[in-house]
């Protein structure tokens, strides 16, 4: 059992649901207390099972928790009202014998020890007294509804590290909401309980300890027991008289006397806290397996968006878009018009010789066309990227996580990287520059031919991306006949240079190099998501792993009960 629970407190760690989904609040502060009760009660106490039973002191502002304590060991061990509402150490009072049982690395190890009065809420006074039995330990805990957070808080952690909850409340606080909620929480765990009802009017005491009761059957506490203690002017010594809390201090030392009635009362408890830490476990389980399903929808709307975005522009760069507008008007400035590309639209099949030598290409023509295309491509690019850029933020803006990750990433991300034009420019660049050098590469035994020489690297580069952007050949209008002809009259400028298939392998290669520069681009760009989604996490495994190690902590409980 041991192990399963220091599993399953790993477990519980390992869930940190980073995701802003509905209700997370609660689930994080779920996982955060069956944490801190698995360390600071569960474990330790099935480790030191045989430890001194651990009586917390507990309950509302003015009670007289602190005057009860004193008033059970017969002299002043913890200051009553003095300090409140300032913050202030916890006291523990335990027989000289039993101090050992009481080290930071047995009970609430987050709190340092100290043996003299604090007012430090991170460190334990621990207070040996004769006048607690050996078996017993007695906590005087801050007020569960203190002004103070931290007081709250640590109060709450240290009714969760009780074997047994003594509740101190009086005729004026017995039924604030606050206490019943804690002992609420008990109830639903079978801790163990006792009722002190404190600071009572002899008159009013038997009808509010009987209301009292009432209200203790009505929310599953008729076995705790209840005891009262009526009002009385306090001496000097700031003490009540010793038959005041004679019923109390009996059946505490009694418990303490009795092993098998304080072993009852620990394995009552721990029992309780086991079965309610397993039992919510699922329930956090829930929640992580949500937050799995929040994240794959998260990276699912920006891998989505920007892979629409790369199968947009890798249409247009082979489907005759880019043979358009200025890159079409200085092609056709390169290649010329009238008679030549109108023959082109009826008879394709001309000889090679004569489509070619019609070609009145110069260099400064070519360079005029190298630009067109880079700037037609960087445009193609930015605009492609800016609307993957939207389509993303729109799909994470649709959750509450996503909007609060789009809030927290220091950036816009609906809009494209402020340097993403400055790395398309010199991608597409890049990108001309192989195409030239493997005009260069491809032609290096035909750099003597007339051919080459009359059209040069920079023509024959320029006829290659010309041909690349009509990949698909499915440039369509009223350009068609025009851009779709000097495709054509690209490919027979190649063909005649290089030959039919050096062409095709020389066209494959610049589209591909193209594409896998495009995809770069864009997964930067999309890495601006996703890299939000690998900080926060999102494994599913998360949720399994809390189901198994919740069913292992199961099985041995009922294996025991057996």
């Amino acid at each position: 059992m041991l192990t399963a629970l220091v599993q399953l407190r790993g477990a519980l760690q390992a869930a940190d649901l980073p995701l802003e989904t509905p209700g997370v609040a609660e689930h994080r502060q779920a996982r955060a207390d069956m944490v801190s009760q698995l360390e600071d009660y569960v474990i330790p106490r099935l480790m030191t099972i045989e430890a001194p039973m651990l009586a917390v002191v507990g309950g509302s502002t003015g009670a007289g928790k602190s005057t009860l304590v004193n008033s059970l060991v017969g002299h002043r061990v913890t200051e009553p009202g003095v300090l409140r509402p300032t913050t202030r150490s916890p006291v523990l009072v335990h027989h000289p014998e039993d101090g050992h049982w009481f080290g930071q690395d047995r009970l609430l190890p987050d709190l340092e020890r100290v043996s003299t009065p604090t007012h430090d809420p991170e460190a334990l006074q621990l207070v040996p007294s004769e006048a607690v039995p050996q078996g017993l330990a007695v906590l005087d805990a801050p007020d569960i509804d203190s002004v103070e957070e931290r007081n709250r808080t640590l109060a709450a952690q240290l009714l969760a590290a009780a074997d047994l909850w003594l509740f101190v409340t009086s005729a004026a606080r017995y039924a604030d909401q606050v206490p019943w909620d804690f002992l609420r929480e008990a109830a639903d765990r079978s801790a163990a309980v006792a009722i002190v009802l404190d600071r009572t009017p002899d008159e009013a005491l038997e009808t509010v300890a009987t209301h009292l009761a009432r209200m203790l059957a009505a929310r599953g506490l008729k076995d705790s027991p209840l005891f009262t203690v009526p009002e009385r002017t306090l001496p000097p010594t700031g003490l009540l008289p010793p038959d005041a809390v004679a019923e109390i201090r009996e059946w505490l030392e009694s418990l303490a006397a009795d092993a098998e009635a304080r072993a009852g009362v620990v394995r009552q408890t721990l029992e309780g806290a086991i079965r309610t830490v397993a039992r919510r476990t699922h329930q956090v389980a829930d929640a992580a397996a949500e937050q799995a399903e929040t994240h794959e929808r998260l990276l699912r709307g920006s891998e989505d968006a920007y892979a629409a975005a790369l199968e947009k522009v890798v249409e247009a760069t082979a489907d005759g878009t880019m043979l358009r507008g200025e890159v079409l008007a200085r092609w056709q400035e390169f290649v010329g018009t009238g008679e030549l590309l109108k023959s082109l639209e009826n008879r394709v099949g001309w000889l090679r010789d004569r489509v070619v030598n019609a070609v009145k290409g110069k260099p400064q023509q070519a360079e005029r066309i190298t630009v067109a295309v880079e700037s037609g491509l960087e445009t193609l690019l930015a605009e492609h990227a800016e609307a993957a850029a939207e389509a993303a933020a729109a799909s994470w803006s649709s959750l509450a996580s996503g909007r609060v990750l789009l809030d927290e990433a220091g950036e816009d991300l609906s809009r494209a990287s402020r340097d993403f034009r400055r790395r398309a420019e010199r991608a597409v660049r890049d990108w001309q520059s192989e195409v030239l050098e493997m005009v260069r590469t491809e032609g290096a035994d035909k750099r003597s031919t007339a051919r080459f020489l009359a059209y040069g690297v920079n023509g024959l580069s320029v006829a290659l991306m010309v041909v690349v952007f009509a990949h698909t050949g499915g440039v369509t209008g009223t350009e068609a006949g025009i851009a779709g002809g000097g495709a054509v009259l690209g490919q027979k400028l190649l063909e005649a240079v290089f030959g039919d298939q050096a062409v095709r392998t020389m066209a494959t290669r610049a589209r591909q190099d193209l594409e896998r520069r495009v995809r770069e681009l864009l997964d930067v760009e999309r890495r601006r998501y996703t890299d939000l989604l690998e900080v926060v996490g999102g494994s599913a495994d998360v949720s399994e792993n809390l189901r198994q190690a919740a069913r292992r902590v199961d099985d041995l409980r009922f294996a025991q009960s057996r």
